[in-house]
């Protein structure tokens, strides 16, 4: 029982900072722009607060 509602929060939750930054880097296209992304995740780019 208890699984099924741990499914359904995770289903329900958005995406979390680490699971944005992996999927951001996961886009890149070649090594090149790899790199470039990995620097701009060092940097905050997703861990900025607004």
């Amino acid at each position: 029982m208890f699984g099924s509602v741990r499914k359904m929060a995770r289903a329900l939750r958005g995406p979390t900072i680490e699971e944005r930054e992996l999927a951001y880097l996961n886009d890149s296209v070649d090594r090149v722009e790899l790199e470039y992304r990995q620097r701009q995740v060092e940097r905050g780019l997703f861990r900025k607060s607004f």
